[in-house]
């Protein structure tokens, strides 16, 4: 495992490419550009505005928009995570069967593509507490942690889809559903979510309405993050995240039998 990781870090040099290309890549054809970093959010907060305020009538949060814009923008971020990184391994499948790369660098690489994309995201989300006039408090001193926490996540979920991918080629479509589920069990257009309360559990313990409602907490309310959902969270990730660099040590020759 040590010998892997130094030829990992070996290869920072390939990562900066993959990273870079990556963030080319998504826009390549588009007349716009960079410029969809900041209107897919805005984008998606009229549209589920129109959807939760004037078609359901629903909505009574104060501030409603920008409890809108923050929910979105964090989920925006999850989901395109977890789709791209699924996928990693085999998007650059002519390269892994040709040349020996250290497999786990490519869901770490679209899992930094999407934070840089993120970083964009609050550009959208400061200029929505300017309109509304919402000062966040001293806690926004925990903003970076949560951005840390939220990528170590999503980096752990990552590595296990790539690698898990390779050989079960229908989870990138069974993913769709799955992330679906979480969206409207986490709250992200409703507070709270909208399950029955026999089902509470599921967003208790979901780790996708922990992090969003700490963001909110945070930059909306001036409260504390949930420290002890964050700290599990945390502890969980860092142990999957190295169980899956010792697991591709060990088993990624079985990725070039399987491409």
């Amino acid at each position: 495992m040590k010998t892997y990781l130094k030829e990992m870090l070996s290869r920072k040099d390939l990562l900066y490419y993959l990273v870079r290309s990556g963030l080319k890549a998504e826009h390549r054809n588009s007349y716009l550009g960079y410029l969809w970093w900041l209107l897919d959010p805005l984008l998606n907060v009229m549209v589920f505005y129109f959807l939760v305020v004037v078609i359901l009538d629903r909505g009574d949060t104060e501030n409603f928009p920008l409890f809108l814009v923050i929910g979105l923008i964090v989920w925006r971020c999850i989901s395109s995570t977890l789709s791209s990184s699924s996928g990693s391994i085999m998007r650059y499948s002519s390269i892994v069967s040709q040349v020996y790369l250290p497999k786990a660098l490519f869901p770490i690489s679209f899992t930094l593509t999407q934070l840089f994309n993120f970083a964009f995201g609050f550009l959208v989300i400061a200029a929505f507490l300017i309109w509304f006039g919402v000062m966040p408090g001293w806690e926004v001193v925990f903003l970076p942690l949560l951005v840390l926490i939220q990528t170590v996540f999503l980096l752990a979920i990552g590595m296990i889809l790539a690698y898990v991918t390779v050989f079960v080629r229908d989870l990138e479509n069974v993913l769709q559903y799955v992330t679906r589920v979480f969206f409207y069990a986490s709250p992200i257009i409703w507070e709270g979510g909208r399950l029955p309360p026999e089902y509470s559990w599921a967003v208790t313990y979901n780790p996708v309405a922990v992090i969003v409602t700490s963001y909110r907490d945070v930059l909306m309310y001036g409260n504390l993050p949930d420290f002890l959902g964050l700290g599990i969270i945390l502890v969980l990730s860092i142990a999957a995240i190295w169980f899956m660099v010792w697991y591709y040590s060990r088993h990624e020759h079985k990725i070039i039998k399987s491409l």
